[in-house]
């Protein structure tokens, strides 16, 4: 299992003290995947927030890659932000390995600790709209 302390250098656990991490640690599962295994498939139910801890993913709409995805990277919390399926596939570049928060997990750290849970969908909402904001600079031909 990987250390608290190696958590908090990724965004999704910005501004949280090492206790929190340690507190709700035994929530998270840690998976691993192979290169050219489907992580998440787009149109398919998905109730896990997960974030990189090695390797690269391709994010894929419709047969289009999107962007690739590396160490520190989130995926998956529009599904379960909004309860529907995976707006994308997420497919390993690499042998990857990732950290997973399920829809139970985050209800139960809102639970525990209401100010973990609440740094945690701040840094969810941040890294949302970083991405947005890149979708943006794309879209109007500004190279991000």
């Amino acid at each position: 299992m990987i250390d608290s302390s190696a958590l908090q250098r990724y965004s999704l656990f910005g501004g949280l003290l090492e206790e929190q991490i340690e507190r709700i640690l035994p929530l998270m599962e840690q998976k691993k995947y192979t290169n050219g295994d489907d992580i998440i498939v787009e149109g398919q139910p998905n109730g896990y927030i997960s974030f990189i801890l090695e390797g690269r993913s391709a994010v894929i709409k419709g047969g289009v890659v999107l962007s690739e995805i590396g160490e520190g990277e989130a995926f998956g919390e529009m599904e379960v932000l909004e309860v529907m399926p995976s707006a994308a596939t997420i497919k390993a570049l690499s042998d990857v390995t990732v950290m997973s928060i399920s829809n139970k997990s985050l209800r139960e750290i809102y639970k525990i600790d209401i100010k973990t849970f609440s740094l945690i969908i701040m840094n969810l909402a941040r890294d949302l709209s970083r991405r947005l904001r890149r979708m943006d600079e794309r879209a109007a031909g500004i190279d991000p």
